[in-house]
């Protein structure tokens, strides 16, 4: 190797994140701190009690003062207040560390919004670790703390990436990547000059299965794009390593082609030490409390013995999610998975592993129900999670965030699609309820009936909030939408907030929903979606705070989106805005230690579009009952609730008496068209 790539490849380990990880480890190996806490088992309540009101950001969205950054705009005063007024006890940042990729020595940006991350540093067009430190001050002053990204399957392609592919050291051990031989080179494509990889052919990818190379095509191809991801494998061009050898690698990735998969189970343990290094850096440096550990579920893949690849509910994942949770228990903090498998799957990686999950269980049903007018799917999910044996005060229960919505559905479509299930009065195998409910959404959310909203490759739909709400109301033209629109509008987005505050665990939204933001329309963004990613019509320029009112482009380059409700500013002066009526509905959850309770009935119903859901109320506070109406008819019906000691019942956010639960447990609700109640059964029983 010559003086100058010497040079470059120790460049390259001073800017790569094991590098960075084997530094920081240094700081803990034989001292006492990590010895101070409880971690083998998760803590769902201990951390949803830190802070049960999430507001989640998403950097490339905000819009900042002028010449400031994205990090001073998150650290507002201004918009602490406003935040704190609202009853927000925690912001979930986004990922703010650099990523992308290199070329040489020249950075390359992020591809997927900075979740293909290169280095434990803040990225510098977010703003600066100073900053970063203000933030967590000022959310500390107002009694809310710091949530950050952990990225334990993948990262971009930067140093550590660009090291494997030279074979230096161990850092080929970080990744799914397997070096081919000179001979076998004619298997792989050809890779484009200008291009740094070339997605494999579902029959090259066979080809070199047969050769004993890799396990072979995978049980599914997330972000499956015709020409741009037809496998989960791509080829490098030939790359001289630091011994002069030239090399072909072929390497494994979930997710983009510039988000190569970590390998969890290599003799070096370099994955292992990179993320677990990365999780105490965001403690201790950047004052996290809590952790997402983003697409924790793709851990684990290998070739089974009838020569299938084995990719879903792998154990590999389960065991590493126990040592990452594990760990920031250890350090002192908490965690959470973003999963979308089986509920079975999220589950077992409960145990041991993250302290809360994101309630992907319940998300697409809640809003099948609202498209449908019926909730008998969405009970038919809160029952298969309670039989499953999942608290739902371990879950994360959210309106919009920066993904998709997600309709695979995937409990359906693996460990369950032969079982049967009851819908509707029929018997159907799970993969055909699937399909079934998948067309429904899919025709009442895009196409003709709402053109605005996009088909998310295969995965689901890329929509707002609001865009879901119009697309159920059957509003096609959203610059036709009118003053009494956006009310009923309001008020069924409101509708959705109880779903999702008014029952036990953490309740999440984002800066599009306490804005009321429209999708995009695509030629906006159609410079970002080539690949095929239409996430980016959802993912528009919101100003909570009015910090530059004129500006049309966030930080980031996005486009600002319509706001149907206006700033934070403007709707906290309105007691009828969706600010205040969150306002509202949150310090009833507060007042109640709704967050605390236990859910211990879904009750059978007989109007289509009633949901009902009964919680025990923590220090002997009784009992509450969540109705909602997800239909545009009202509703009078007589609820059969066994067990429950009778008394007045109480509508606990608006202040009344609604009638008596009966010594039979018989209660009759009225409620208008897509309007909820929360109510309390205030007991004359000693409790």
């Amino acid at each position: 190797m010559t003086a100058a790539n010497n040079d470059h490849v120790n460049w390259l380990v001073q800017q790569s994140m094991l590098h960075a990880a084997r530094q920081r480890a240094r700081l803990y190996s034989g001292q006492g701190r990590l010895w101070q806490q409880p971690y083998a088992h998760t803590r769902p309540r201990d951390a949803s009690a830190l802070s049960s009101v999430w507001f989640t950001a998403y950097p490339a969205s905000i819009v900042t003062r002028e010449d400031g950054t994205v990090l001073e705009a998150l650290g507002d005063e201004s918009l602490w207040h406003a935040l704190s007024k609202i009853g927000i006890q925690g912001i979930h940042n986004g990922p703010l560390k650099k990523s992308g990729g290199l070329s040489g020595t020249e950075h390359t940006p992020t591809i997927d919004g900075n979740f293909d991350r290169i280095s434990f540093d803040i990225d510098p067009q977010l703003g600066t670790e100073a900053q970063l430190q203000a933030l967590t001050r000022m959310a500390a002053a107002h009694n809310a703390v710091i949530i950050d990204d952990v990225i334990p399957s993948h990262t971009g392609k930067g140093a550590d990436f660009r090291l494997a592919e030279m074979a230096y050291e161990d850092y080929p051990g970080l990744y799914h990547m397997v070096e081919i031989r000179e001979e076998d080179w004619p298997l792989l494509p050809d890779v484009a000059e200008g291009r740094d990889a070339q997605n494999l052919s579902p029959l090259q990818v066979d080809a070199l299965r047969d050769k004993h190379y890799i396990v072979g095509q995978l049980q599914r191809v997330i972000f499956f794009e015709p020409g741009v991801k037809e496998t989960d494998w791509s080829a490098t061009p030939v790359v001289v390593g630091v011994d002069g050898k030239p090399r072909r690698w072929v390497y494994l990735h979930y997710f983009k082609e510039g988000q190569p998969s970590l390998n969890w189970l290599d003799p070096s343990f370099a994955a292992q030490q990179m993320i677990i290094g990365d999780a105490l850096h965001a403690i201790d440096v950047m004052g996290a409390k809590i952790l997402r550990l983003d697409a924790n579920g793709f851990l684990g893949v290998e070739r089974k013995l009838d020569g299938t690849a084995w990719s879903e509910s792998h154990p590999l994942s389960i065991t590493g999610n126990q040592l990452l949770g594990g760990a920031i228990r250890k350090a002192g903090g908490f965690s959470f998975q973003e999963l979308n498998l089986t509920v079975d799957d999220i589950a077992s990686m409960s145990h041991g592993g993250a302290d809360l999950s994101y309630d992907f269980i319940t998300r697409p049903a809640y809003q099948h129900a609202l498209l449908m007018g019926d909730t008998e799917f969405l009970r038919l999910m809160l029952r298969q999670m309670h039989s499953l044996g999942i608290d739902p005060g371990s879950l994360i229960h959210a309106l919009q965030n920066h993904d998709e919505l997600t309709l695979e559905l995937v409990h359906f479509w693996t460990l369950h699609a032969h079982d049967t299930f009851l819908f509707q009065g029929q018997t159907f195998p799970g993969n055909i309820l699937r399909e079934h409910i998948r067309e429904q959404m899919y025709e009442r959310l895009t196409g003709e009936h709402a053109p605005y909203n996009l088909k998310f490759v295969t995965n689901g739909v890329s929509c707002t909030t609001a865009s879901i709400i119009t697309a159920a109301l059957g509003i096609r033209d959203l610059e036709a939408i009118t003053a009494a629109d956006i009310q009923q509008i309001r008020q069924i987005h409101l509708l959705l907030v109880m779903y999702n505050a008014m029952q036990p665990g953490v309740f999440a939204l984002s800066g599009w929903d306490l804005v009321g933001a429209l999708p995009l329309a695509a030629e906006e963004v159609a410079h970002l979606m080539a690949d095929g990613d239409t996430r980016w019509i959802h993912r528009g320029a919101y100003d909570l705070v009015d910090l530059n009112p004129d500006a049309e482009l966030s930080a980031g380059q996005m486009p600002r989106s319509k706001s149907l409700y206006g700033s934070l500013n403007s709707q906290l002066q309105d007691p009828d805005s969706f600010a205040s009526q969150l306002q509202k509905i949150l310090a009833v959850r507060r007042a109640y230690d709704i967050a605390a309770s236990r859910q211990i009935l879904v009750p059978d119903v007989e109007h289509p579009g009633l949901l009902i859901m009964v919680h025990e109320l923590p220090a002997g506070k009784g009992t509450q009952i969540t109705a909602l109406n997800f239909g545009a008819t009202p509703i009078t019906e007589t609820l059969h609730l066994p067990d429950i000691a009778p008394g007045p019942v109480v509508d606990i956010i608006n202040e009344r008496v609604e009638g008596d639960l009966t010594a039979e447990g018989e209660f009759t609700i009225t409620l208008d068209a897509y309007e909820g109640l929360a109510l309390r059964v205030v007991s004359s029983t000693p409790m």
